[in-house]
């Protein structure tokens, strides 16, 4: 998939590669895009990947003096969710990323990565443009600032230059008198594309009538996805709620308004008509849920991440190129130095190269979780994991969860309760439920079904599995 991979310790490597290697170049970080791109032969010119996990404190959500929040380019859409800045100052962002596949999926990618990818139904694209975000690019040259409501200039395009690295996403954090929210329909619980999502942010002003405290829309930002060429504003209906209370009337109108601001397209997801219906409805649910602070209805206080202990950043210090050198990793404790496979994925590396089939490839793409491993403490998709990426890092599959003599209580629970059938998507749950036992000790039954999210039975054998989960929880 390429010839050089490149694992950086500092933003000023990043620049010099970029600036003379330029279109083939490609800068990997969560890699949920780019993997899959460079294996279907979409980006065909990319000889050099530069991975940029390593370079520290690039994983950091701040709060500047001006009120305004940063976003590093390492952010991870569960960095937002974990964050407690990014619920209570921009939850519209914190309800998208939740939304974006499923945990392991948003263990590694991050939010610079779906802007820099473009699509008009990624998710957290809609949001951060009704916040108002703007994206610091940065080369060897100079650095500019550039609001997001400019960056795209179509369907997967960009005004980002082949030298140019994105280093910040920059917005002012909501203000007291701000609500917004975020709305996603896709055909499937999890794991899905929008079909349309829509994010709303109000900024209100309250007065008194007849003794009842009435909020008045000052100003409003409304956004739609994947219902044209780019993410767009619905203008026609924000300026339609300027000044006006949230009556059920006020709200049915601006709905009707926000439709007519879309002309999107049939494809396989939906008609155009259907998709304009439910940008109505889905505007009407928004703004009724903000005017009686429903809003974070179904958003859990405490998301499941499927995170552990964390390995720290530092402890990576040396640039790495592969294959001029061996990848030297730990895997389920033991170390391993491995001449060959630099150009595979994880999973392909752990068994072709290392032997340790209890991985498995269901999907290749990310959408099964048959191949969940553990990497630096995180539960991944092992498929969309550079295969060099195991360089320094501590790996755990299915084959190190039980000790010499004892299985793991999630295995002992899923014998227990015979919660296997052909057996295949069997070591995907096992490794999520046990990194959701480290997480949580007794979980819910809604934070398990939460944690599976991203593995799917094929055999549709989740109440036995669920209940395996349940009892090893106990």
């Amino acid at each position: 998939m390429w010839n050089e991979y490149i694992n950086v310790t500092s933003i000023d490597e990043v620049l010099q590669i970029l600036e003379s290697r330029r279109e083939q170049a490609r800068i990997v970080a969560g890699g949920t895009d780019l993997i899959l791109e460079l294996e279907r032969g979409v980006r065909k010119s990319i000889d050099t990947v530069i991975d940029v996990t390593r370079i520290p404190n690039l994983d950091q959500i701040t709060l500047d003096e001006d009120d305004s929040i940063h976003l590093g380019p390492l952010v991870t859409h569960n960095h937002c969710v974990a964050s407690t800045l990014i619920r209570q100052r921009a939850y519209p962002l914190a309800r998208a990323a939740w939304e974006v596949g499923a945990p392991q999926i948003r263990n590694r990618g991050t939010i610079a990565g779906n802007l820099i990818t473009a699509s008009p139904a990624n998710d957290t694209i809609t949001p951060l443009i009704a916040l108002d975000a703007s994206v610091t690019l940065q080369s060897t040259m100079r650095t500019r600032t550039v609001p997001l409501k400019d960056f795209y200039t179509g369907v997967r395009k960009t005004v980002m230059q082949a030298d140019e690295m994105l280093v910040d996403i920059s917005f002012p954090a909501l203000k007291p008198t701000q609500r917004g929210t975020f709305i996603k329909l896709g055909l499937r619980r999890a794991q899905a594309i929008s079909i349309i999502d829509i994010a709303i942010v109000l900024d209100t002003s309250t007065r008194s009538v007849w003794r009842l405290e009435v909020d008045t829309v000052k100003s409003a930002s409304i956004t739609l996805g994947a219902v044209a060429p780019t993410i767009i504003h619905a203008p026609e209906a924000e300026k339609f709620l300027a000044g006006k209370k949230l009556t059920d009337e006020v709200i049915e109108e601006a709905a009707r308004r926000a439709m007519e601001d879309c002309k999107p397209i049939d494809d396989i997801r939906g008609s155009a008509a259907y998709r304009r219906e439910t940008i109505r409805v889905c505007t009407m649910r928004g703004l009724r849920s903000l005017r009686d602070g429903q809003e974070k209805d179904g958003f859990p206080s405490d998301a499941v991440l499927l995170w552990g202990e964390q390995k720290s950043e530092s402890e990576f210090r040396q640039v790495h190129m592969a294959p001029s050198n061996p990848i030297e990793t730990s895997i389920n404790g033991r170390k391993y130095s491995i001449q060959g496979g630099h150009e595979k994925t994880l999973l392909r590396l752990l068994r072709e190269e290392v032997g340790l089939t209890g991985t498995k490839e269901g999907c290749a793409e990310g959408e099964c979780g048959a191949c969940t491993v553990f990497l630096d403490g995180k539960a991944v998709m092992a498929c969309l994991v550079p295969a060099p990426r195991a360089h320094g890092a501590e790996i755990v599959t299915v084959e190190g969860l039980a000790s010499e003599d004892k299985l793991h209580p999630v295995q002992e629970a899923f014998v227990k309760h015979g919660a296997v059938q052909c057996g295949y998507c069997t070591p995907g749950f096992i490794m999520s439920a046990a990194m959701l036992l480290d997480e949580k000790e007794k979980p819910t039954r809604n934070e398990i079904e939460q944690a599976i999210t991203g593995n799917l039975c094929r055999c549709t054998g989740y109440y036995k599995i669920v209940q395996a989960i349940e009892d090893a929880g106990k």
